[in-house]
């Protein structure tokens, strides 16, 4: 049907933890976000968001999404090249990585979301549909401030739960400490359930080796983030050590930042998130080259929005389970057999809520364009 989009809105809001969590770098208590919806006038609303490790930065990432708000009004969303590669080149003069591609990709989601809707579809069978289903791993716990008899309590619900696979963070001073770790959680589960284990960038070439070898015995799926996100070439010294499989590129830009990781061979893994990446569009183009090299995927958090292209893309091996953005959506995941369901409702399948929404929201508030 045709759509024209007519407005690009935007609401800021801060989602709190129960609790502070812990990784190798990182201290969080809640996570910021920058809610996009463009409207059109057919009466059908396009969503899409941005993260970020509290709320301390989203006028940053507003001020941007609203700035690309010209290229969206007076379009049909359906335009999703156009429309990526204007914004895209209207951006070259603050760079290709960063702020300016959170913004493309926020309005890139919103954009495929309405594609669904336009056309009564989920956007996975838009795409071309590969399943139905993808096995979950759940990524939200077993973090590295919590004591060993902590990781094995919560490790088991996460199996009661369902889940056929669980992430445990790694990041102690010694080699010793994180395969204690490891090991009690590998026992906790047992041999069949799938163990990711992830040092969010923690540690140096050296120790990743060293420690990636000890965590050798206790079959992970693989080893995630072991260095710094911009050192691809001493990832790809891990990766060469390790009959482990290394998984990254949660903090790569768009498909030329992935295809250095692959022509450098930094990953067996590639980890694309959809703020960073470039959205459904760059996603989708990230993936098939992956699959060129005979690498698979996996989104990292944006579980809800992820599934779509979990759905659509044949090299795609897990989805993230991250439960912290679910407050935030009208509809709740769908689990079978330690598998999330893809959605068939149309567009990306999930709706902000609007009573949720304003109990989230912050004072210095979001905007709309025009």
């Amino acid at each position: 049907m045709p759509v024209k989009m007519t407005a690009v809105r935007t609401a800021l809001v801060d989602v709190p933890f129960e609790a502070p969590i812990r990784t190798s770098i990182h201290h969080i208590s809640s996570v910021g976000c920058v809610l996009v919806s463009i409207e059109t006038d057919a009466g059908l609303t396009g969503e899409g968001y941005l993260w970020s490790l509290s709320a301390r930065r989203l006028d940053v990432l507003n001020a941007m999404v609203l700035s690309l708000a010209d290229h969206v009004v007076g379009r049909d969303p359906h335009d999703t090249a156009a429309i990526w590669a204007a914004m895209w080149r209207d951006v070259n003069f603050f760079g290709h990585k960063g702020i300016p591609v959170f913004a493309i990709s926020a309005i890139d989601m919103a954009c495929w979301d309405l594609v669904g809707k336009a056309n009564g579809k989920p956007v996975h069978k838009l795409l071309g549909a590969a399943r139905d289903r993808i096995k979950a791993y759940h990524s939200g716990g077993l973090w590295v401030s919590m004591t060993i008899d902590d990781l094995v309590t919560q490790a088991r619900e996460f199996v009661a739960d369902g889940f056929g696979a669980v992430k445990i963070r790694l990041g102690k001073p010694s080699v010793a400490e994180d395969v204690d770790r490891v090991a009690a959680v590998r026992e906790a589960i047992g041999p069949d359930i799938d163990l990711m284990a992830d040092a969010n960038q923690g540690f140096d070439v050296n120790h990743a080796i060293r420690l990636g070898r000890a965590l050798e015995p206790f079959n992970l799926a693989w080893f995630e983030e072991p260095v710094m996100a911009y050192d691809l070439e001493g990832a790809a010294r891990v990766a060469a050590e390790l009959d482990t499989p290394v998984a990254s590129g949660e903090t790569e830009y768009t498909r030329y930042g992935f295809r250095d990781m692959l022509e450098r061979k930094s990953a067996d893994v590639l980890m694309p998130d959809l703020q960073r990446v470039g959205g459904v569009s760059e996603f989708v183009k990230v993936a098939h080259m992956a699959e060129a090299f005979d690498v698979p995927v996996s989104p990292h958090t944006f579980t809800e929005h992820s599934l779509q292209l979990c759905g659509a893309l044949a090299n795609v091996n897990y989805s993230e389970h991250m439960p912290w953005f679910a407050p935030l959506f009208n509809e709740r995941l769908e689990m079978a057999d330690g598998c999330f369901l893809i959605p068939d409702r149309p567009g990306l399948g999930f709706t902000f809520n609007t009573e949720a929404v304003a109990r989230f929201r912050i004072a210095t508030d979001g905007g709309a364009c025009p």
